[in-house]
């Protein structure tokens, strides 16, 4: 048997604060958070916040990525964590959660 190349994690938040959702560049700090969190090496990041409300991050890791699109007038996230080697993506859902509970 092999090893998994890849561990893929989606999450889906619901009853989040809709003036963090809203907030591009606080969700970069937080998705940057979570992948130190997952022991990943952060290599940059991208936000964009949608008028008149929304927010997309990007969060480029030399192990693969994190995301996160949010829809605040719901009070809701999808999050995508993709990481290979060494990492921990669980600890980083949890650094997620911890933020946006």
């Amino acid at each position: 048997m092999t090893e998994p190349l890849a561990t893929h994690v989606l999450v889906e938040l619901w009853g989040v604060r809709t003036e963090l959702l809203n907030d591009a560049k606080a969700l970069e700090a937080v998705l940057i958070d979570a992948a130190k969190a997952a022991r990943c090496e952060v290599l940059g990041a991208l936000h964009h916040q949608f008028t008149p409300q929304g927010a997309s991050v990007v969060v480029l890791v030399a192990e693969s990525h994190l995301s996160i699109h949010t829809w605040p007038e719901h009070g809701y996230a999808a999050v995508d964590i993709l990481t290979c080697g060494k990492t921990l993506p669980e600890a980083g859902v949890a650094s997620l959660i911890a933020h946006l509970a």
